[in-house]
């Protein structure tokens, strides 16, 4: 899917041929479950498990609109967010609430988080648990974070979006990759039936879980180190070939 939310016409039809055939399609990405939902929505995706959050939740869309959140890996924000406030105090940080939005220090640009944001002090948000803490436009990377952030069970997950350089924090372990293993156990997929598509450097631990793990020909030479196969980019729709393969291999 483009930047600017556009899925095409070929991307979905794969979609639904994959999942007529019996094949699952899981949507697994860093964009908190409120903005998932539409685009499992626009894609058919009613009753089938989406990823969100880089694997803190799972959840799943209801024929009516609404979701069920299956797993969520969450954790109180208070002592992460008095390290990364004292050390990083002119970065934007947003605490997510599943399936509403954030609770952000300070207005976001929509087109950098999405769903409802409640501006508020974030040093005094008490008595709430979350699955991350996102930050954006991080200009200042102060070396004892992640260490300081690590005694408290915590990892940093480092990305780029739109040019702005991102960051989120989440529970030790917790990935995309984390995620669709415990769903591939419970769906009863074998291991060497997985494909996985990605861009990012939130995707490495996912293109290296799975069986094949594609690239997406705009990604980063990170991202393209830890892949099997590099496809093309978004603007030529470098998915619907991969997806075109599993369908073929399927019915080898």
């Amino acid at each position: 899917m483009s930047e600017d939310g556009y899925l095409s016409a070929e991307v979905s039809m794969a979609v639904a041929a994959l999942r007529a055939e019996g094949h699952h399609v899981v949507l697994a990405t860093g964009r908190p479950l409120i903005a998932l939902l539409p685009v499992a929505a626009e894609l058919g995706l009613v009753g089938t498990p989406l990823v969100a959050a880089n694997g803190s939740a799972t959840a799943m869309l209801r024929p009516d609109g609404s979701f069920q959140v299956t797993h969520a890996a969450m954790f109180r924000p208070e002592r992460a967010l008095a390290v990364l406030l004292s050390r990083m105090p002119s970065t934007l940080f947003a605490v997510e609430e599943v399936g509403v939005g954030y609770w952000v220090n300070a207005g976001f640009p929509t087109s950098t988080v999405m769903g409802e944001q409640k501006i508020t002090d974030l040093a005094a948000l008490e008595g709430v648990e979350t699955t991350r803490i996102c930050a954006v436009d991080v200009t200042e990377n102060h070396p004892q974070v992640e260490p300081e952030l690590a005694l408290l069970g915590l990892n940093v997950a480092h990305f780029t979006i739109a040019g702005s350089r991102w960051f989120d924090v989440a529970p030790h372990g917790v990935t995309k990759a984390s995620a669709l293993e415990a769903l591939r156990v419970r769906l009863g997929v074998r291991a060497d039936a997985t494909v996985a598509v990605g861009d990012g450097g939130n995707d490495l631990e996912m293109l290296a879980w799975a069986a094949q793990g594609v690239a997406m020909g705009h990604a980063s030479a990170e991202v393209v180190a830890v892949a099997d196969r590099v496809t093309g980019p978004i603007t030529d729709d470098g998915a619907v070939p991969v997806l075109h393969d599993v369908l073929v291999a399927g019915r080898d």
